[in-house]
């Protein structure tokens, strides 16, 4: 009853989404009013360590050994995707009751938008390299595969969409019910081979549970801001746990693997209302600002440093190399994003309003009445 009264609550609150999930711009510029800094945090550390991950395992795959950065991958295994999608369902409750033609703008049409373009950036950079191995019949069946099964690192908005759209679906079905049964999925575990299958049944649990349990969260996150030694205390007992569990082999058996997704994004809130307290980590909120600009970028200056830092031999430790490759798919993306937002080439961070399904200014209209009243998501 508490998860029913609460979401209603919460649905009653007019606010703001996600810079990630938020349409009125890819880099989430909104004014500042319309922002909450932790949540930007939050998307900024799971951003940096999505990067990370993709960074350290390349370097480690094309050199046959691991580093001392495949530690700090493995320690974030648990919570990185998990954190990043509960975040992701967190202001869903104040968009769900609007019509399906601007529900299916904002959340559907967004991001398949960028999934095409961007798949076709990727397949345009890796098809010499395929064409080569497979040839030219192979190389064209694989870009229509990426329809269905999707291309490299962009499962993650091929994903999303789809959950919102799920989500909307069964919003007359009791939350608890559903909650269940996204957990299920996630415990089974299932694994088909395709990726959206095995990803929904794995992520949908906390994407929903961000969904619901908002308020909760919210109030969590001010309550670490309010007692940060509290805070401190509690990231400090997680971390020794998570660590036991990812080390001695426990953290992918079902039940462990849901408790540790769940305990993990809990500590990322946490840990970024701590860090939104300090003007000094104010580069890893821009990172959040602008979460998607990297994550549909940095496959490009990452793989770059990595082949240049394999192939010169300037460095020869493979943990210093992927630390590099991380800081250059970060940054490389960012730059790729300032050296473009002002010209022709911005369709790349920004979709054009013929592909919009309602008008542009419209949703503009939206976000600043949503950024007058965003205090109010916060429960007292």
């Amino acid at each position: 009853m508490e998860l029913g009264y609460n979401l209603g609550l919460f649905r009653r609150v007019k606010g703001k989404e996600t810079a990630f999930s938020d349409n009125a711009g890819m880099n989430g510029t909104h004014p500042r009013s319309t922002r909450i800094d932790w949540v930007d945090y939050a998307k900024g550390f799971c951003i940096v360590m999505v990067v990370t991950m993709h960074s350290t395992l390349g370097v480690e795959m094309a050199s046959g050994h691991e580093g001392w950065m495949h530690a700090l991958v493995a320690f974030a295994k648990p919570f990185r995707m998990p954190d990043f999608f509960l975040i992701s369902g967190l202001f869903l409750a104040l968009v769900i009751e609007r019509p399906w033609r601007t529900y299916l703008d904002r959340k559907v049409v967004h991001f398949v938008y960028f999934y095409l373009l961007w798949t076709a950036v990727q397949f345009a950079f890796k098809a010499p390299g395929l064409i080569s191995g497979h040839g030219v019949a192979a190389t064209f069946g694989f870009y229509l595969e990426s329809f269905i099964e999707p291309f490299g690192t962009l499962w993650f908005i091929y994903l999303l969409p789809i959950f919102f759209v799920v989500t909307k679906l069964t919003r007359s079905v009791h939350p608890v019910l559903v909650w269940l049964i996204a957990a299920a999925l996630e415990i089974a575990p299932i694994e088909t081979g395709w990726t959206v299958i095995d990803e929904f049944a794995a992520r949908f649990v906390y994407f929903y549970t961000g969904y619901v349990l908002a308020p909760h969260i919210f109030k969590m996150a001010k309550g670490v801001q309010k007692q940060p030694m509290k805070g401190v205390v509690l990231l400090f007992l997680w971390a020794i746990v998570n660590g036991f569990m990812v080390w001695n082999g426990y953290a992918d058996w079902p039940f462990v693997s849901l408790a540790l997704g769940l305990i993990g994004a809990a500590a990322v809130v946490r840990f970024a209302a701590l860090l939104s307290l300090h003007d000094a980590f104010r580069p890893l909120r821009y990172c959040g600002e602008n979460s998607i600009v990297i994550y549909l970028g940095f496959f490009l200056p990452m793989a770059a440093m990595r082949t240049f830092l394999l192939k010169s031999g300037l460095i020869t430790d493979l943990g210093t190399i992927s630390l590099i490759v991380t800081a250059a798919g970060v940054l490389g993306a960012l730059a790729m994003y300032w050296a473009v937002r002002l010209t022709p080439l911005r369709f790349l961070y920004e979709r054009p309003a013929r592909f919009w399904l309602s008008p542009k200014e419209a949703s503009k209209r939206e976000a600043a009445a949503r950024g007058m009243i965003h205090s109010k998501l916060i429960p007292h």
